[in-house]
């Protein structure tokens, strides 16, 4: 088999077997096949796209290019859930001791963050002593016994991927929806849950901008997961103002945790009861949707979602005590109001801007050297149709640097008020099964 051949067939706008698509990742994979031609292979595609068969064997082959997580011995239907990026998006922190608290496993694999604001896992480290690194037998013994564990992804998770990913990213070709929806879940495949929960979110803060894109981007994974043998659903929730109050590290630990404790952070929570109420129905906890969501409901209410944090916060070392008194968790030096300069409603807010001051005071990496600063952050006292009066604080950013000139700009820029009032965006626009 000649990779010319394969390039010429897809250019052409044919489907390509199995034997084809494995012959490419495995040889591109081990640098058989050289860069030129997996361009022109991955432009191919751009322009003629893949069936539904053709990105699910992409997929497979990719998961098989290097490790796949065994968590055969985890007791139980094991369920996980991905995001696909948002500004504020502290979702893991609730759902995980959610589905927790129904008795479904939760095993996770997480990354650290590139852009806006940390990832799940440094978000984590905020929490003092609580260690993401461990082994796979303590990892699923974690599991087994308290229900949830989130750890690290290993560095050999689907290295086809990674490959073809660092091409796509110099020759133009990322924005194709098999190869973004095959690289999404070649990772979350790899990880070894039974069943997935795809959180894809759409508008300004999202990497998909209009709910078009967003919805075929959905119905992608979501094929790809049916087809390869793992039960996926997809929410879409809108990302055109950041989600909950906090954006940062430490700062969303703790909106996460004040949620827990049974706070109404409206968009926050019901997001997070969304999520947790398909993953416990997919792993057959509750015979429905309406009685999965009144149970969590109810573990966010008598504490049984918070206990489950707790022990889990506990389970990977971490001191517990700053869940209790949240005031311990890191801080910055200064606390700068960013004020309206004019009277009306808050009628846009660019989330991506957000996402991005936070990223200028220390709470994101601009490089993958740069390091986090967990006490940095911003908070939000208004959102979408909320009225302002001039001198009333938009955002409170918590900062090292007494000026913050750049964070305040961005925020700036981020809030757009109206004279007229406009409706809070809908959060929760479409589910895909």
């Amino acid at each position: 088999m000649r990779m010319y051949d394969v390039i010429v067939k897809k250019r052409d706008g044919q489907e390509l077997s199995k034997e084809e698509i494995e012959f490419f990742v495995d040889g591109y994979t081990k640098g058989e096949i050289p860069d030129y031609q997996a361009s022109a292979f991955t432009m191919a595609v751009y322009f003629q796209g893949m069936t539904e068969n053709e990105t699910a064997i992409l997929t497979q082959a990719m998961v098989d290019s290097g490790e796949t997580i065994d968590l055969s011995g985890i007791e139980g239907h094991i369920v996980d859930k991905h995001s696909t990026g948002g500004v504020g998006d502290k979702v893991t922190f609730i759902v995980g001791p959610l589905v927790a608290s129904a008795g479904v496993p939760v095993a996770k694999m997480s990354g650290r963050g590139l852009g806006h604001t940390g990832g799940t896992l440094d978000k984590l480290e905020a929490i003092p002593g609580l260690q993401i690194e461990m082994s796979k037998e303590e990892f699923i013994n974690n599991v087994n016994q308290h229900k949830l564990a989130v750890a690290g992804q290993t560095g050999n998770l689907a290295p086809a991927d990674k490959k073809l990913y660092a091409l796509r990213d110099v020759t133009g070709t990322v924005n194709s929806l098999p190869l973004i929806a095959g690289s999404i879940m070649s990772k979350k495949l790899a990880s070894g849950a039974d069943s997935i929960v795809l959180d894809v979110k759409t508008g300004s803060g999202a990497f998909m901008k209009t709910l078009k894109d967003s919805e075929a981007l959905a119905r992608e994974m979501v094929n790809i997961g049916n087809n390869l043998g793992r039960n996926t659903v997809a929410v879409i929730s809108d990302m055109n103002q950041p989600l909950g109050f906090e954006v940062g590290n430490a700062n969303e630990i703790k909106e996460a945790a004040e949620i827990l404790q049974g706070k109404k952070v409206e968009d926050l929570r019901q997001l997070s009861l969304e999520i947790a109420s398909h993953m416990t129905v997919l792993a057959e906890a509750f015979s429905s949707y309406e009685e999965a969501y009144q149970t969590l409901e109810e573990n966010l209410e008598n504490g049984k979602a918070f206990a489950a944090f707790r022990t889990f916060i506990e389970a990977q070392h971490g001191d517990t005590s700053v869940i209790d008194d949240l005031s311990k968790l890191p801080s910055a030096i200064h606390a700068i109001e960013v004020i309206a300069e004019k009277d009306g409603y808050v009628s846009a807010i660019d989330a991506e801007s957000i996402g991005i001051a936070a990223m200028y005071l220390g709470a994101g990496r601009a490089t993958k050297e740069d390091q986090i600063n967990h006490g940095v952050g911003i908070t939000l006292n208004k959102k979408i149709g909320d009225s302002v009066k001039v001198g009333e604080p938009l955002v409170i950013l918590h900062s090292d640097n007494r000026e913050a000139a750049e964070s305040v700009k961005k925020v700036r820029e981020a809030y757009t008020i109206s004279s007229e009032r406009v409706d809070a965006p809908t959060l929760i626009h479409k589910i895909i099964k």
